[in-house]
């Protein structure tokens, strides 16, 4: 028996053989809205789901499906689906799942936008929308109920870095038969495989690390095959019509082919970075996976093949000084995004958790002086250098 493909050579050749392609390396972008039928029995079987194949490109299309089953496979799923954004992701995923008088339980902190899709949109038909803190798999225990059909996390969380156990809340999930719903968009599949842990379906804002390049808008959803089928026809097909454009799904897979070379860069700059803001009097507050004093060090190295490139930040002076450390910043870009080669900062309480009120964001972990820093693929030095001749000289006092 062959030795199976490292994760590296699957992301650069699964599902993809040039002979089948007139020698092209690189797989065929196929542009066209509709396929034509040979007969007319045939395109009436391919309707009936009796033949496999394509009918419309809203439904399913060759670049599409060659993307489709490479996050499958390095996902350690049966099947895949690409959409437009990794909101046409969550949504098309969530409206699939339940319905009115349903319960979606959540975690306590999740990305501004999926936060409001969730009370601001679900909860207007009829779907309860209730927010437990994951970090304690207990809490979920005591939560869940009969009506509970999801049950749904971010990990690490977005913006503050929070790890949620996969494997203990799948088991508490699936006692009640619960649909445990995993965004793995901070690890990637490089990192972090919630399939492997427990978890019924794996979705991924695929605009950031799969990507990598800040050019594309993209989401992806993985799970079973009777899973997935359901989502590409009721959630995207009826529901959102986020269906990813094939130009689109060709920059993700080239993006794919480097992901475990970037992800080690991101990753290993990402550690130095943060032990340095560590040791910053300026910094009161580093929320990292990779260090000993994260306080849940011991999950990350347990859950995390890699600490990841995200770190997350609070300055002494709070939000007066850390915005005026981001626009002291010469390199480092102003924007929100991740994944890049670029190192991108961003305030979460005015920009991407600015759905948030003030009040749910103290609930819900997210402190106004909190810091996001996307670490990218620039020199070490040159990030900390720019960094250093931002930060406050001395801690700024907090305004009264």
């Amino acid at each position: 028996m062959s030795r199976a493909k490292g994760f590296a050579s699957r992301a650069i050749h699964h599902g993809y053989e040039p002979r089948d392609n007139e020698g092209a390396l690189t797989p065929p972008l196929h542009l066209t809205s509709t396929f034509v039928f040979e007969t007319a029995e045939a395109g009436g079987e391919l309707f009936a789901g009796e033949r496999s194949g394509h009918v419309y490109s809203r439904i399913s299309n060759p670049t599409l499906d060659l993307l489709e089953q490479r996050i499958a496979e390095l996902e350690g799923a049966e099947a895949g689906l690409a959409l437009s954004s990794g909101m046409g992701a969550i949504t098309s995923t969530l409206w699939t799942l339940v319905g009115p008088g349903d319960e979606i339980i959540v975690d306590k902190t999740l990305y501004g936008c999926t936060f409001a899709f969730m009370r601001h949109g679900l909860s207007r038909f009829g779907v309860k929308i209730s927010h437990v803190d994951m970090t304690d798999p207990e809490n979920l225990r005591a939560a869940i109920s009969e009506t509970t059909r999801v049950v749904y996390f971010e990990t690490p969380a977005n913006p503050n870095m929070r790890l949620v156990d996969i494997a203990r809340i799948a088991d508490i999930a699936h006692e009640a038969g619960a649909t445990v719903v995993v965004d793995n968009t901070y690890a990637t599949p490089y990192l972090t495989r919630p399939i492997e842990m427990g978890a019924d379906i794996v979705l991924h804002s695929a605009t950031k690390y799969l990507g990598g390049h800040g050019d594309v808008v993209a989401g992806l959803v993985v799970g079973n095959c009777e899973q997935i089928g359901e989502i590409r026809l009721v959630g995207m097909k009826d529901m959102t019509g986020a269906v990813m454009a094939p130009f689109n799904a060709l920059l993700i897979l080239r993006g794919l082919k480097t992901l475990a070379l970037r992800m080690d860069r991101h990753c290993a700059t990402a550690q130095r970075v943060a032990e340095w803001l560590e040791t910053h009097p300026a910094v009161c507050k580093v929320h990292f996976p990779g260090l000993e004093s994260f306080e849940q060090h011991e999950l990350a190295e347990r859950q995390m093949d890699q600490p990841g490139g995200m770190i997350a930040f609070e300055l002494e002076g709070g939000l007066q000084a850390g915005r005026e450390m981001m626009n002291a910043l010469l390199m480092i870009q102003r924007a929100v995004s991740l994944g890049d080669a670029e190192t991108l900062i961003q305030h979460p309480a005015s920009m991407t958790h600015s759905t948030y009120t003030p009040e749910e964001r103290a609930e819900h972990g997210i402190s106004d002086g909190l810091v996001r820093l996307s670490v990218g693929l620039e020199d070490l030095n040159d990030i900390l250098d720019d960094l250093n001749q931002a930060m406050p000289s001395k801690p700024v006092a907090a305004a009264a």
